[in-house]
């Protein structure tokens, strides 16, 4: 009972010792800043992928063709979208300059109500209570995991075996998802896209880290040139997954995964390959398995009970919620963000609508 209540003493202390940084003054609102420019931009690239799937009557669920990456480029909402993505990987890494990964991750998942009430407005299908309880489930289960791993992990020097150990696991990983992808891609829903992206790109975001921390130390030789290459080849399959599942599924079910597979991929690879919190207690780890299981289950049952998904996607192969009454609230969140957002604000020149 004794240690317990240490214990408890001393996470209380490591979370009031977060607060008396005056960094996180900076970091909260660029953090803050970046969740609103993931959301906007997911919401511009979704439409430019469906732009471009009617501009050539060809249907980009099973993958998107080369004709179609082209046309993606020469859309103006597409690259808007992607210039918006940019801004917000560029404000998630100043704020981890400023403020601890325990406050800067977790606001991450503001992105997702966000995106939820933007694809609500555009359109039309309110949120549900399922569904809302079910990004509910995402933002509680991720703010619970990463928090778990910011009080416990210690930044410790990766050897090259440890950095060749997850260099061998992504090409593993690539070469699974590729091949499940190359033989059920006609059965293939936006759920398998979205989890092979935030796979992916949980395997980037560690590579990331790395390479930056031996430009830093100077330590510039082949196998930093290999992370490099892996990095990109990484980012470039993670893109590709993330612009399929727009084609089969409704933006805000994308940053759900993104935003929930992403962080968990990134912590599961220090935890069990570089060994960041081997003086963690035993009740942290079964944290991180509690945490983690709730809020993937928040991206399953948001694909199941996701209005859009109900009503129009018929490719996710799991069982299809069933139809429900929109909450007041939810109603009145979607009531509030027309006032301020009416209609996007950058259109592709053949938009048929009244401008």
């Amino acid at each position: 009972m004794h240690a317990a209540l240490n214990d408890l003493g001393d996470v209380t202390d490591k979370l009031v010792g977060v607060f008396a940084d005056p960094g996180i003054l900076i970091g909260i609102p660029l953090a803050l800043l970046g969740a609103v420019f993931m959301s906007f931009g997911a919401q511009y690239q979704h439409r430019g992928v469906h732009k471009v799937e009617r501009l050539t009557a060809t249907a980009g669920g099973t993958g998107l063709t080369g004709g179609q990456i082209w046309n993606l480029l020469r859309r103006p909402s597409w690259v808007a979208g992607t210039v918006m993505l940019g801004l917000a990987i560029v404000c998630q890494l100043s704020a981890l300059s400023f403020a601890p990964l325990i406050l800067v991750q977790p606001l991450g998942a503001v992105s997702l109500v966000i995106t939820t009430l933007l694809n609500a407005r555009i359109s039309g299908l309110k949120p549900t209570r399922r569904s809302l309880s079910a990004i509910g489930l995402c933002v509680a289960g991720i703010f619970v995991f990463v928090t778990i791993a910011a009080l416990y992990a210690t930044e410790t020097p990766i050897s090259d075996g440890q950095l060749i150990t997850v260099l061998l696991i992504l090409a593993g990983v690539a070469i699974v998802l590729t091949g499940l992808w190359l033989w059920l891609r006609t059965r293939m829903g936006a759920l398998f896209y979205i989890v092979a992206a935030g796979i992916m790109y949980g395997f980037v975001a560690t590579l990331a880290k790395v390479v930056l921390s031996r430009i830093r130390t100077g330590d510039f030789e082949w196998l930093t040139i290999v992370c490099i290459v892996a990095l990109l080849t990484g980012t470039a399959i993670g893109a590709y997954f993330v612009q399929t599942a727009y084609a089969s599924g409704p933006p805000d079910l994308v940053i759900a995964g993104l935003t929930v597979i992403d962080p968990i991929v990134a912590i599961v690879i220090g935890l069990a390959v570089l060994r960041e919190a081997d003086g963690a207690p035993l009740w942290a780890y079964g944290g991180f398995v509690v945490a983690g299981a709730l809020a993937v289950t928040g991206v399953f049952q948001l694909a199941r009970h996701h209005p859009q998904v109900i009503s129009d996607s018929q490719e996710i192969p799991i069982t299809r919620g069933s139809g429900e009454q929109v909450s007041p609230g939810s109603q009145r969140l979607t009531d509030a963000v027309a006032k301020v957002w009416p209609e996007p604000p950058v259109r592709d020149r053949d938009d048929p609508r009244p401008r």
